[in-house]
């Protein structure tokens, strides 16, 4: 049962992975038929980039008031539904404005993720799941690729997104009972210890060492 849900886990974060770089993929072909500069995908960006952020500092909060599967399914589902969106976008705006649920939608998954296999699995797990976010950045521009260089438009591209995350939706949302079993599981081996509070922005910047770290993320991800 814990293997099974390790590759439920690893398939939501090849999920996470798949349209993280299809805005890049897409954008010569959009940019042109929408009659906007190149620089506006930077604004695109931008607001996935900020709902990301945060969705992110709210999942100790979200984490404590649903399970980790629930959230999972949830954000994955808002990821689908902005991809249809994006699919059926004729302006800049209304690509503006999908852009906001589907960065809400990874921040949730990504933090949600990273730290339910942070807590209940061994450490080289981590290195997996991160492995099949790059599997996902790998797949997404070259199902881009296909579409565009068979004569489809980049509607058709992010459309055919939409449909793999609604199939990921779908898989999470009957993988629910694993979740609950295996929080049923941690509950049981952990029952003795006392419930923290969650954490302020404030707290969390206490933290020896937490500056450090995200100083140094911030650095990855520029690089990135």
């Amino acid at each position: 049962m814990i293997h099974l849900l390790l590759i439920i886990i690893y398939l939501a974060f090849i999920g996470l992975g798949l349209p993280d770089s299809l805005l890049g993929s897409a954008w010569p072909s959009m940019y042109g038929e929408l009659n906007i500069p190149v620089s506006y995908a930077g604004i695109i960006s931008m607001t996935i980039a900020l709902g990301t952020i945060f969705s992110s500092l709210q999942s100790d909060r979200l984490a404590r008031r649903f399970d980790t599967g629930k959230i999972t399914a949830v954000s994955t589902a808002m990821m689908a539904v902005s991809m249809l969106g994006f699919s059926v976008s004729h302006s800049f705006f209304q690509l503006w404005l999908w852009a906001i649920p589907y960065g809400l939608g990874a921040g949730s998954v990504d933090a949600a993720l990273n730290n339910y296999v942070a807590l209940h699995y061994p450490s080289r797990h981590m290195s997996w799941l991160h492995c099949m976010w790059g599997i996902g950045t790998l797949v997404g521009p070259n199902v881009m690729g296909y579409v565009l260089t068979r004569g489809g438009s980049w509607h058709r591209g992010y459309l055919s997104m939409a449909l793999i995350q609604a199939i990921l939706t779908v898989i999470l949302l009957f993988s629910l009972p694993l979740w609950k079993k295996a929080a049923d599981s941690h509950e049981k081996r952990m029952k003795s210890e006392t419930k923290a509070a969650a954490l302020s922005l404030r707290s969390i910047f206490a933290i020896p060492g937490a500056k450090e770290v995200m100083l140094t993320f911030f650095c990855y991800c520029a690089l990135e």
